[in-house]
């Protein structure tokens, strides 16, 4: 559920549904620091801009079609997985993580009971965020006398 709190802040508050927690991976296209050098051997102007085209090709068009490809087939991963998750986690009496997160980061994760006990618990968590007694800095519940 997506909620603001006093300030105006966007606070989500979730089930996690996979098992792990997903995460979001740094890309570097060259992680020991080399480059390429695409007018290497090029004399004339026609072979550069024939290098240049290839190049820009190259460094355009390949990076988005891994990135779809990988992307994709993490995707299909993700879905052949979930099913036997969210059963395994109904059957067994596995408990749920609810998570917050303020804006896109992860602020607070605590394990709720079953999917009865977790729903519970995001309303609650959702009632309180709109509160403002969740503290913003650390996503906890701000002490109050």
């Amino acid at each position: 559920m997506k909620v603001h709190d006093p300030s105006g802040q966007v606070w989500r508050v979730h089930r996690r549904w996979l098992p792990w927690n997903p995460r979001i991976r740094d890309v570097e296209s060259m992680p020991d620091g080399s480059s390429f050098d695409f007018f290497d051997g090029v004399d004339d102007l026609g072979g550069a801009v024939a290098a240049l085209a290839i190049g820009l090709v190259v460094l355009v068009l390949l990076p988005i079609v891994a990135l779809l490809m990988i992307t994709g087939v993490e995707l299909v991963l993700v879905l052949a997985v979930l099913p036997f998750a969210v059963a395994g986690r109904m059957v067994f009496g596995r408990k749920w993580w609810v998570q917050v997160r303020r804006g896109w980061r992860l602020a607070r994760e605590e394990m709720v009971g079953d999917w009865q006990a977790s729903g519970l618990r995001v309303h609650d968590l959702v009632d309180r965020i709109r509160r403002g007694e969740v503290d913003a800095a650390t996503g906890s519940a701000a002490e109050r006398s």
